[in-house]
């Protein structure tokens, strides 16, 4: 049955600060099927590297705007999705459509697409949550080179902190997310225009079924879906990753940055972190400085 969605209208995104990028689109993704999907892809297809940059809640690819000129300059290919529900990707206007399956397949599906190899895998919040269950596939485990983790976590059912409590409540009674307030909120350094370009992908509340489900999947009671398959990730990062890993912590994340080390501990051979005393949840905000110690540590420069 096809899943009834909703499509941005371009002229939200005509006024974009810091982004360049063209987009692009993925259509008839297998299980998908009358869906777009949107993303960049900068860079040489040939590189041997490639950053594959996964957002969070209620964010877009557009987070990733301070670190992808980084990586490119290194000479990587760039590849930043939206999930459905956010960014230039259609919205599903049921909030019952979004399960972690229905997340988790899609980055399968696309990365299959586009063939991505040598992948340096860049994730925070729900990229995290998702993408760091990647590997469990073979098909991704085979495409995966490198990790760079920032403000995340593996959810294998057990309690999060007040924090997460708190947002989960908010969104619960605020069906009108104010997106782009709710992201200056805790990064105020956003200019009006980088809070207006939040704000694009969502016209009014029928756009945001994704952003008022995302809270309610975090897999905090041992019966949610996605803890299984969370559980073979961390069995995967504990026991079996043997490639690079960068880390970086923003201290002052209410919600998430209180689970960092425990997340370090997860990841075989994770160094020291990187620490960001003033860096918040949307860690990617501070991210110029981050990509280049990044690529340092990686030794990509």
């Amino acid at each position: 049955m096809p899943i009834d969605a909703l499509r941005t209208p371009d002229d939200r995104f005509a006024q974009l600060v810091a982004w360049p990028y063209e987009p692009r689109y993925a259509e008839g993704l297998p299980g998908f099927e009358g869906l777009r999907a949107h993303y960049i892809d900068e860079g040489p297809r040939d590189s041997p590297q490639t950053f594959l940059c996964l957002h969070g809640e209620p964010s877009w690819a557009y987070l990733f705007r301070r670190m992808i000129p980084v990586f490119l300059e290194s000479g990587a290919r760039v590849v930043a999705p939206d999930f459905f529900g956010f960014g230039r990707s259609d919205k599903p206007t049921s909030q019952a459509v979004y399960t972690f399956a229905f997340h988790r397949d899609y980055l399968l599906r696309l990365t299959e697409r586009l063939n991505l190899q040598r992948v340096t895998l860049v994730v925070q919040d729900w990229g995290g949550l998702l993408g760091l269950t990647l590997p469990v596939d073979p098909s991704f485990r085979a495409r995966l080179s490198r990790l760079l983790i920032m403000n995340t976590a593996l959810m294998v059912g057990e309690p999060l902190s007040d924090g997460y409590i708190q947002w989960r409540d908010y969104v619960r009674a605020t069906p009108d997310l104010p997106v782009g307030k709710v992201i200056q909120g805790i990064t105020r350094h956003l200019t009006a225009d980088e809070i207006s370009a939040y704000d694009a992908p969502f016209p009014d509340m029928r756009f945001k079924a994704g952003a008022r489900a995302f809270p309610e999947l975090v897999m905090v009671r041992p019966d949610m879906e996605g803890v299984e398959v969370s559980l073979q990730a961390k069995e995967f990062w504990s026991k079996q990753w043997i490639g690079q890993s960068f880390m970086a912590w923003g201290l002052a994340d209410p919600a998430l940055g209180s689970m960092m080390e425990k997340t370090r501990s997860i990841i075989r051979g994770c160094p020291a972190p990187m620490l960001l005393q003033g860096g918040g949840h949307f860690l990617q905000e501070w991210g110029e400085p981050i990509a280049r110690q990044a690529l340092k540590a990686f030794g990509d420069v």
